[in-house]
């Protein structure tokens, strides 16, 4: 049994137009969630073994912030192509770097993260920043990774339900 772990990059800012997409940091809101997060994944037990995330700017800020907060001591590694990037994309990182990782997390952007949750489990749902999705997966190697492969939904962790 694996764990892949789904976390939205928490809020950025949209304040300074002349930003780049990718380098657009984190705003108030996002710098003040991200570790609540990061707090709430080590009190449920659900802290990865490997995370794998977006190289974009708001994505590595709310992983060293998450990561901190949940005193997170393994590998992360921050990788161009998961920036924007579709389901499939992200599976092929996943069996790339996870190799025998039990739980793993993805940190990056909507819509793939979206339509990765629907792609592995069948259920449609709004992934709001900072939004985590725990997806259990019957398989023994991540190199079984395929939108086919269907996991189950375990748990859909959304910050305004968690900390309002």
């Amino acid at each position: 049994m694996k764990t892949l772990l789904v976390f939205r990059h928490a809020k950025s800012s949209w304040k300074d137009s002349a930003v780049d997409d990718h380098e657009r940091p984190l705003n108030q809101r996002g710098n003040q969630t991200a570790p609540l997060m990061g707090q709430w994944i080590a009190e449920h037990n659900a802290v990865p073994d490997l995370i794998l995330s977006s190289t974009a700017k708001r994505a590595k800020s709310t992983v060293k912030k998450a990561a901190k907060a949940m005193g997170y001591q393994g590998e992360s590694h921050y990788d161009q192509s998961l920036y924007l990037a579709s389901p499939s994309t992200y599976l092929k990182a996943v069996r790339h770097y996870a190799k025998a990782h039990p739980s793993v997390m993805i940190v990056g952007h909507n819509p793939g993260l979206e339509n990765l949750i629907q792609a592995m489990t069948g259920i449609d749902r709004t992934l709001p920043t900072a939004g985590l999705a725990d997806i259990g997966l019957d398989i023994e190697s991540w190199q079984e990774l395929t939108p086919e492969t269907g996991g189950t939904l375990r748990h859909l962790w959304l910050p305004r339900e968690l900390f309002t």
